[in-house]
C-alpha cells in the first residue's frame, strides 16, 4: 500500500485528489493539511466526501513521513519550503506552477521575477503522461502541467511532432473553478453570473509550458472566463506550413493517440456532440480532441476539452502517481462522466 499525504488539501484541487485517493486500490491517505480547517473533518471543506473517511485536516507542522507527498499550495510556496517537504517523502508530485519550467530565464520572463530555488528545476519532470511517459515512470519529482497548457499541448502534439505548425492562435474558455476557491470580486455571483470575460488576452504564462513541450513556433494565446464551473475548451487555430487532407490528419492523431487511455478523438458527422464538449467531461480524466480543416486554406481548427480539476490537475497527478509506481495507468481514474448533467 502506498502511503500518501496532501499539503494544501482544502482547495478544489485538494478535494479532487482526496476523492480519487480515498477510493484508489493501492493508496492510503495518511494526512491532509489545511491551516484554515485544521482539526476539522475533511467534509467541512469537501461536503461530497461526507462519510467517505474519518480523516481530519492537520497543520503543516504535524506532517509525518509518507511515500508520496502531493503539494497543492499557492504559487511560490512550494519552492520556498521545498527542503521541508523533501524531508517528508521520497516522491513528490507538485500541482503548483513552481517547477513546470526547466529554464530559469524562461521562468523570470513569464513570472516577472527570478525563480526562488532555481537549483531544483532539473529535479522535476513535467507531468503530462502522453508526451513524457518514460521520464515520469523513472521520476521521483513531478511537476503537474497547467490546465490550459494540458488542453493545448495535447491538442497540438501530433502536429508539432511532425513539424507541421507555422503558427497557432489558441482561444481558451475556462470555468470558474480554474481560479480556485478563494472568494474575489470577480467570483462574486452578481459579477460572475452570465459573464464572458476576457481575463488574459495576451501573455498567459501557460504559453511557456506549451512552447517548452512542443517547440518554439509562434503561439498566440487568449483566455476567457465563462459561466461554467468545471471545464476548459481550447480552440486552436493552427496555420500549417503545408496543406493536408482530412484523412491525413485523422491518421496522425490515430497513430499518436490510439493507445492512450485518456485521449478520445471526437468528430461526428451530425448531432449536437460533433466536437469536444467540456460539460460531458466533468469529473473525468479524459481529454477529448476534435478538428476541422478550413477548406481552401492552410488553417486547421483543433478543439480540445478537459475538466480543469481532473485532467488539468488532480486526475493527471494520479495518472503520474500510477506511472511512478508501475501501476496500471488508469487505476482510480475510470469514471466515464455523466449525461445529462
Amino acid at each position: 500500500m502506498i502511503n500518501v499525504s496532501i499539503v494544501g488539501g482544502s482547495g478544489y484541487t485538494g478535494g479532487e485528489l482526496l476523492r480519487l485517493l480515498l477510493f484508489h486500490d493501492s493508496c492510503e491517505v495518511k494526512q491532509v493539511t489545511s491551516e484554515r480547517f485544521a482539526g476539522k473533518a475533511i467534509h467541512k471543506a469537501h461536503p461530497n466526501l461526507r462519510s467517505a473517511s474519518s480523516l481530519k485536516f492537520c497543520n503543516l507542522t504535524e506532517l509525518d513521513r509518507c511515500d508520496v507527498l502531493f503539494l497543492c499550495l499557492p504559487h511560490g510556496r512550494t519552492a520556498e519550503r521545498f527542503d521541508d517537504f523533501s524531508a517528508l517523502a521520497p516522491r513528490i508530485i507538485d500541482l503548483s506552477a513552481d517547477f513546470r519550467l526547466s529554464d530559469p530565464e524562461s521562468y523570470t520572463k513569464w513570472y516577472g521575477q527570478p525563480h526562488p530555488n532555481p537549483g531544483l528545476l532539473d529535479r522535476f519532470v513535467y507531468g503530462v503522461p502522453e508526451i513524457n511517459r518514460a521520464a515520469i515512470q523513472d521520476a521521483t519529482h513531478v511537476a503537474c502541467a497547467g490546465c490550459n497548457a494540458t488542453a493545448s499541448t495535447l491538442a497540438l502534439a501530433p502536429l508539432a511532432n511532425r513539424n507541421l505548425i507555422s503558427s497557432v492562435v489558441i482561444d481558451v474558455k475556462a470555468g470558474s473553478s480554474e481560479a480556485g476557491n478563494a472568494a474575489t470580486e470577480g467570483s462574486h455571483h452578481p459579477e460572475r453570473s452570465g459573464a464572458v470575460r476576457s481575463y488574459r488576452p495576451t501573455r498567459h504564462r501557460h504559453v511557456a509550458e506549451i512552447t517548452q513541450s512542443l517547440g518554439d513556433f509562434p503561439v498566440y494565446f487568449s483566455a476567457t472566463s465563462i459561466e461554467m464551473v468545471r471545464g476548459i475548451l481550447a480552440t486552436c487555430h493552427v496555420f500549417l506550413n503545408q496543406s493536408h487532407q482530412e484523412k491525413e490528419i485523422w491518421g496522425m492523431y490515430r497513430e499518436d493517440y490510439a493507445k492512450e487511455p485518456f485521449i478520445r478523438i471526437v468528430k461526428e458527422r451530425n448531432g449536437i456532440h460533433r466536437f469536444p464538449e467540456p460539460k460531458l467531461l466533468s469529473g473525468t480524466n479524459f481529454c477529448d480532441i476534435g478538428f476541422e480543416i478550413d477548406s481552401g486554406t492552410n488553417r486547421l481548427v483543433v478543439i480540445s476539452a478537459i475538466d480543469n480539476l481532473m485532467k488539468g490537475a488532480a486526475g493527471q497527478a494520479i495518472q503520474c502517481l500510477n506511472l511512478m509506481h508501475g501501476l496500471n495507468e488508469s487505476t482510480g481514474l475510470t469514471f466515464s462522466g455523466l449525461h445529462p448533467i
